[in-house]
């Protein structure tokens, strides 16, 4: 996802990953937590989590306020009362090797200020939906949601529809007590109502977890009762008083009162005994009957974690060990290549179909020519492949002693398989490129596919299988159609099928008119677009999400990118920090393409492209304003300076003009400070710029 290594970024090129990563983790938050519909595949967000805290940590200065570092959940969506919680329900730190595990454990030693072995309760990491369970007198009267870790939601009906959350308590018990645990469901039973489902014409769900939390979610308390979700408990909130002194003693208290608590909880004396237990969890987790991620280490001594205390969201006294992707072995029946929107020709895998942590698997990438060379992939081989979430799986290996010995090497094929035209490999290049151009019908559906992607367009309802029935039949075959549609639907000989006959989309096999307008409705909620999300549209080679963030920051408007890529310069570009010349050139060729050119006039006739603005620094005392850089400063280098500035909500130019608003002089400054003396712009030294640019946002 991430080009450089974070010890190569630029102050400016680091803001700009910052922000696309609050971004991207803000949506995938409301999807998971609100919508029960993950935007990311865990393996994703993990990754986007680490790569913002690493930053963070490389560049402090460049913290934002909506950092998701600062963040537990997602706001609340309406349905459900709401409930606060009385002590938050906070999140974990996620650590991925035993080397992770053994820094955490020495951390913990080290804030304790001891040498001896500290005693840790290990806790399988159930995959499902936190909930909170509030006890009076022993009786159970509400129920909750995490939600943002402050503010929950109230889910007491449906919690009192799980049989195995006692309703009143047994034995000894506090006269308030809340407790805390992950509602699941089995992987038996998601199977079953998906299979159910299914016969049904019912939309199905992709995971366990998602029908979890659908599950508990419902307004309708019935249909949660329907859903057969199951409990494990493992922490408490709230309590008038506490009656246990270590984690393990809590776990005897919760099976006295009559909760399910994990039978594979494990006390570990050590990091040999962590390390045992979860190479054991690890052998276990394909055959378990519910979905484990990972593993919870808390400190077992309750004393130990007081003192430890918290830090801003997680506890000092406790981490999760996340589990690597899981893996199976099949067999490859075939070696199919497809063509992306760019041209790049990737091999894939066509595996028997197989069942990877709940999810029946028949694909793997196999990334490139090189690729299938160096691991000798070849068709009827068995081999081992791997998953992270959802994402599409890949080989890890061969299996050399399940080898056929009628086995052949694969050869990569040096034509296109789509449209015939030659497949060249530059120098220096690992992908294999068709030379035919937008000519290629492979291209140009990958690119309508792009087009309508999630951190593109994302019109719902538009996805990639209806894409492609629509540009095979000629429906949807540019951009442009895709907003001219309602209205080329209402044509008396729009859509003819094979047998020449007209066919408008609501008399399509599937579809009606409700679909057809919710489709329409769809399209023109995406008539008024976002600056980085249209540059990131456009699929310009090299152009990710976070680079077309960058462009939308320095140009401020898409008038002004087009116009300085339509004079045909590379110089422009390389002057930003985080794009270099060989991205700077496939900018603006693509922009010097005719077809290229047309497409753009064409979409700006029928939406509208919103000019950027930095709202996560709009109460600065530089927001909007525009600055100029001169002289040696002292305290930052000028790269640093220009991200400063950008982090407050300015734009940095290299000239002085009558639209500067201030200019920064330092040491040796030159023609810039004269030129600002004479067009009276204020003039600021170093330490005046630091000064403002640390005022309090209002």
């Amino acid at each position: 996802m991430f080009e450089k290594p974070i010890s190569e970024l630029t102050p400016t090129e680091a803001s700009a990953e910052l922000a696309y990563i609050a971004q991207e983790m803000a949506k995938s938050d409301i999807a998971y937590y609100q919508q029960d519909n993950p935007y990311l595949t865990d393996a994703e967000y993990d990754s986007l989590k680490r790569r913002n805290e690493e930053l963070e940590a490389r560049f402090p200065e460049l913290i934002r306020t909506d950092s998701p570092s600062k963040k537990i959940g997602a706001p609340l969506q309406s349905g459900f009362a709401k409930v606060k919680h009385r002590f938050p329900m906070l999140s974990l730190g996620d650590v991925f090797s035993i080397e992770e595990v053994d820094d955490f454990v020495m951390g913990v030693k080290r804030f304790l200020n001891t040498s001896s072995d500290i005693v840790f309760m290990a806790e399988p990491k159930i995959d499902g939906l936190s909930f909170s369970a509030r006890y009076e007198q022993g009786r159970f009267v509400q129920g909750a949601t995490r939600g943002d870790g402050v503010l929950g939601e109230d889910i007491t009906a449906n919690l009192k529809t799980i049989k195995q959350l006692p309703q009143t308590l047994r034995g000894n018990y506090p006269d308030v007590l809340e407790v805390r645990g992950e509602v699941y469901m089995s992987k038996a039973d998601f199977f079953a109502i998906n299979e159910k489902y299914a016969a049904e014409g019912k939309k199905t769900f992709a995971n366990p977890r998602n029908a979890a939390a659908g599950s508990l979610r419902q307004l309708d308390s019935r249909i949660t009762a329907e859903r057969n979700l199951s409990i494990f408990a493992y922490t408490w909130g709230e309590v008038s008083t506490r009656m246990w002194d270590s984690q393990a003693d809590f776990f005897e208290h919760l099976k006295e009162w009559g909760f399910p608590i994990n039978p594979l909880n494990h006390l570990c004396h050590n990091l040999q005994d962590i390390e045992n237990n979860f190479n054991q969890l690890m052998e276990q987790r394909a055959s378990l009957a519910y979905d484990i991620d990972g593993i919870v280490y808390k400190v077992n001594d309750i004393a130990l974690q007081e003192r430890l205390g918290f830090l801003t969201r997680t506890p000092r006294w406790a981490i999760a060990h996340k589990f690597p992707a899981e893996q199976a072995i099949t067999t490859i029946q075939d070696i199919r290549i497809q063509v992306g929107r760019t041209g790049t020709l990737t091999p894939v895998a066509d595996l028997e179909p197989v069942n990877v942590g709940g999810v029946i698997v028949s694909h793997a990438t196999l990334h490139n020519e090189d690729e299938i060379k160096r691991k000798d992939i070849r068709i009827g081989d068995s081999v081992i492949i791997q998953r992270a979430g959802d994402v599409i799986p890949q080989v890890v290996g061969v299996l050399l002693d399940k080898r056929p010995q009628d086995s052949k090497p694969f050869i990569f094929p040096n034509r296109c398989p789509v449209c015939g035209a030659h497949a060249i490999r530059e120098e220096d290049e690992v992908a294999r490129r068709c030379t035919g151009g937008l000519t290629c019908p492979a291209q140009s559906q990958e690119r309508l596919i792009h087009f309508v992607s999630r951190e593109a367009f994302d019109i719902a309802g538009l996805g990639s299988s209806i894409i492609e029935d629509f540009y095979k039949e000629g429906i949807i075959r540019t951009p442009v159609d895709i907003f001219t549609l309602e209205q080329r639907n209402t044509a008396d000989d729009l859509f003819a099928n094979q047998k020449g006959s007209v066919l408008h989309l609501e008399q399509r096999a599937g579809w009606g008119k409700k679909s057809v307008d919710n489709l329409f409705k769809a399209i023109n909620a995406k008539r008024h677009i976002s600056m980085p999300r249209f540059i990131y549209a456009l699929g310009i080679r090299q152009v990710g999400a976070a680079t077309a963030l960058l462009l939308s920051k320095h140009y401020g408007n898409f008038e002004h990118f087009m116009s300085d890529m339509l004079a045909k310069e590379t110089g422009p570009l390389v002057s930003i920090d985080g794009i270099g010349p060989s991205m700077a050139t496939d900018i603006v060729e693509f922009f010097q393409e005719p077809h290229n050119q047309k497409t753009i006039h064409e979409l700006l006739q029928e939406i509208s492209i919103d000019d950027y603005v930095d709202t996560s620094a709009s109460n600065t005392p530089f927001s909007g304003k525009t600055l100029v850089f001169t002289g040696t400063l002292e305290h930052l280098t000028r790269s640093e300076a220009k991200a400063k500035a950008q982090s407050l909500g300015a734009k940095v130019s290299g000239s002085v003009s009558a639209k500067t608003d201030y200019v920064i002089m330092g040491a040796d400054a030159g023609s810039k400070a004269a030129k600002a003396q004479e067009l009276g712009i204020k003039i600021l030294t170093e330490a005046e710029f630091l000064e403002l640019a640390a005022t309090p946002q209002a």
